[in-house]
């Protein structure tokens, strides 16, 4: 159970003032010059005790990812790039941050560029949010007037210019070599890796990608220390994170909560209950689309956290927990995700650009029952043929709802091609 004076994020529903001055008044902006002038190590370092893993679905340590980046410069400049290109399905965080509270996200990317001796910023925005660009751009205007970013940003001495890039809708581009390419007016296409972007990405200079989030929580961190984030939470799943809700809740929304919290009392505090009572829980995807679901009966106890989501047979993902009561038909609602997937692929990789497609044809049939029991098998076959046979990550996406309905609910399909055939049967 998150304290209120723990939170980071102060204005996540826009109730308040989302303006600088606003901003100031909750405590953003407040002594980011003395927090420069500890130095690169310092930071890092700090950024390390806190225990902050990638809020983007990966949660690869975010301190030790900082300092994979050059300590000195070889001649080359260094780039921060937010990937602010939120397209998972079920994942709507990020914009809250960008709508409503974004000067904790340009604050953060000022204190992380300086950590990793960069001078500017690039934020790669999601084609489909207008109104997020619109107010992260009047954010970034006023601190340009204010002297927080610029020659001498927020009077520290360090130059740092942020730049707020749209793209055009490619949930490809969240991938963070392909968002570089698309950055650098290519199509987005995912890179081949090595080189990974710390030694040479955006215009083949050193960059670091990161999450909004990740981004965004930086100066609160550091202003209150590491310890006092890594007080929250398990051991390796520290701090507080943003969880967005959708679903058969009685309420859906985004909130910040502790970590580790147990999923009976996000969805009951916060949500007002599993729409129809907890007996009426039938599935829970409890990460963004690309996350295998988890049988109600086995999510009751979860705890919301990357390790113990593991443990499930799932992950913690983006933490868009996608709630399906027993009105889901279960088969259809992950040939709808098959079919995003199928949609987005790059073509690239062939596992990918032909496995999705034949993936989605066969989740198409089993929707209809039009199929037999053995291609149940065939269809978890081609899904290990496609996972971790890419470039990126997207063919894995692609084959773990499916693998986690099989697993799940194989009896659902296989009741479905058995009602099918004996329709066929009586209608002869």
């Amino acid at each position: 159970m998150l304290k209120d004076e723990n939170r980071i994020f102060t204005n996540l529903y826009g109730m308040h003032d989302r303006t600088l001055k606003g901003a100031q008044a909750r405590g953003h902006w407040d002594g980011t010059a003395a927090i420069i002038e500890k130095g690169r190590d310092w930071i890092i370092n700090e950024m390390k005790a806190s225990g902050l893993r990638g809020r983007g679905g990966a949660g690869f340590p975010t301190g030790l990812k900082w300092s994979f980046m050059p300590k000195e410069s070889d001649g080359r400049p260094a780039y921060l790039v937010v990937n602010a290109d939120e397209s998972e399905p079920g994942t709507c965080k990020d914009r809250e941050i960008m709508r409503h509270d974004p000067h904790t996200l340009i604050e953060g990317c000022l204190i992380a560029s300086f950590a990793m001796n960069a001078n500017a910023c690039y934020i790669y925005i999601r084609g489909e949010y207008i109104r997020e660009k619109e107010a992260l751009q009047a954010a970034i205007d006023e601190c340009y007037e204010a002297g927080l970013v610029g020659p001498n940003a927020a009077k520290s001495g360090w130059p740092f210019d942020i730049y707020l890039t749209h793209g055009a809708g490619a949930y490809i581009c969240g991938e963070e070599t392909a968002l570089l390419e698309s950055l650098e007016g290519k199509k987005g296409m995912p890179r081949m890796k090595p080189p990974f972007p710390a030694g040479a990405g955006l215009y083949g200079c050193p960059t670091t990608v990161n999450n909004v989030e990740s981004i965004a929580v930086v100066p609160t961190i550091l202003r209150r220390g590491g310890d006092w984030f890594a007080g929250m939470g398990r051991p390796n799943n520290a701090g507080t994170k943003l969880f967005a809700i959708s679903g058969h809740v009685n309420n859906p929304c985004v909130v910040e909560e502790e970590m580790s919290i147990s999923f009976e009392e996000l969805i009951e505090k916060h949500c007002g209950g599993i729409r129809g009572g907890w007996d009426n829980l039938k599935a829970v995807i409890p990460g963004g689309s690309s996350v295998p679901c988890v049988r109600g009966e086995n999510m009751r106890d979860a705890v919301m956290d990357f390790d113990a989501l593991k443990e499930k047979g799932s992950s913690l993902g983006t933490a868009a927990v996608i709630v399906m009561d027993n009105s889901t038909d279960m088969i259809k609602a992950i040939w709808r995700l098959s079919k995003f997937y199928k949609h987005e692929s790059c073509g690239q990789c062939t596992p990918c650009r032909e496995g999705t497609g034949w993936m989605m044809r066969v989740m198409a049939r089993l929707v209809e029952g039009n199929a037999s029991v053995e291609e149940i098998d065939m269809l978890l076959d081609v899904t290990k043929q496609v996972e971790g046979h890419t470039i990126c990550a997207l063919g894995d996406a692609a084959a773990w709802p499916i693998q986690g309905l099989i697993k799940n609910f194989r009896d659902e399909i296989e009741d479905r091609i058995k009602d099918k055939r004996m329709a066929g049967m009586a209608a002869e």
